[in-house]
């Protein structure tokens, strides 16, 4: 099954819609959203979504009942602060990334085969595709903003959005790029 990770939407329905088309035409199973939605205007574009949202609050999140009600109407699955999901036999956890000691518990606890992350505004890892190896420590995937013209927690600045696709049978992620 194919699963799309998006996180640091932060108000770009422009790139929000993109990805939601890329979900669509790849017929994703689920779409996990790391958090940092920012209004729940962007939530509700997920409505078009063909398949389960799932998402977990950032830092950024100030509408919570808001987003929480969308996720309602669109029969999406918001988790809180901390998600965890399985899909064919992997643990997935869910965090946005804010606190670096909580993060960094996450995969130490081995809890995870793969812990979805964001709010650096760096993709996670670097390479452009790869295949995740069985039996490796909890492998840490952050597809970086899907908004346009971000600045990083290092103070890099991102011209594009990006999002992941990763493949649960071959273990295979890939980052996509959003705008031109």
């Amino acid at each position: 099954m194919k699963i799309g990770i998006i996180s640091d939407t932060h108000d770009d329905i422009e790139n929000v819609q993109e990805a939601i088309k890329i979900f669509n035409k790849e017929k994703v199973g689920f779409v996990i959203h790391a958090g940092d939605y920012i209004f729940s205007g962007v939530t509700k574009e997920f409505s078009t979504l063909e398949s389960k949202l799932i998402g977990v609050f950032g830092n950024n999140d100030a509408e919570r009942v808001e987003i929480l009600k969308d996720f309602l109407e669109i029969n999406g699955d918001l988790k809180g602060e901390i998600g965890e999901i399985e899909i064919d036999g992997i643990k997935f956890g869910i965090y946005h990334g804010t606190d670096i000691e909580i993060k960094q518990f996450l995969i130490n606890s081995k809890k995870y085969d793969i812990l979805i992350c964001g709010h650096t505004h760096i993709r996670e890892p670097q390479q452009s595709s790869g295949v995740i190896k069985d039996n490796q420590e909890t492998f840490v995937l952050n597809p970086g903003p899907a908004h346009r013209k971000t600045k990083s927690v290092s103070g890099l600045f991102n011209d594009i959005g990006r999002i992941i696709l990763f493949d649960t049978k071959s273990k295979r992620y890939e980052f996509v790029d959003l705008s031109k």
